[in-house]
């Protein structure tokens, strides 16, 4: 079809009138009406083939997504102000910043087995939480 068009363009080159419209819109007039033509050549649309899914994914995340996401952050928010300051703090800092147990065990000046509890006791009292 593209080439049909060119040849088009090619063989009325000559009717080209600048004062009338700009060389894309004359182009693409031609385009258009080359597809319109090769549309009315097939028959009538009844005879198209159904198209049974009319979504195509884009690869982005879905409405619902987005919206079970923001709700699951606020219950997250909610259950993540109900424990204690430290707790809270551990937690935090392990997974929202992504610094390791050891690291955080010396930022808090504190053993490790005691950090990890933190975070094992903090987890369990989210996991009540989030399940309420």
């Amino acid at each position: 079809m593209l080439q049909e068009v060119y040849l088009t363009i090619w063989r009325r080159a000559d009717r080209f009138e600048a004062g009338r419209a700009s060389v894309m819109t004359w182009i693409s007039t031609i385009a258009r009406n080359r597809a319109i033509d090769r549309l009315r050549a097939r028959g009538p649309l009844a005879y198209a083939d159904q198209v049974d899914e009319l979504e195509i994914d884009d690869g982005r995340p879905s409405a619902e997504t987005l919206l079970a996401a923001s709700q699951d952050g606020q219950a997250l928010g909610r259950c993540l102000s109900e424990l204690d300051e430290r707790t809270r703090t551990v937690i935090r800092t392990a997974f929202f910043e992504g610094v390791t147990y050891e690291a955080l065990a010396q930022r808090m000046d504190a053993p490790l087995g005691t950090v990890k509890s933190w975070i094992r006791r903090g987890l369990l009292k989210l996991r009540g939480c989030l399940e309420r």
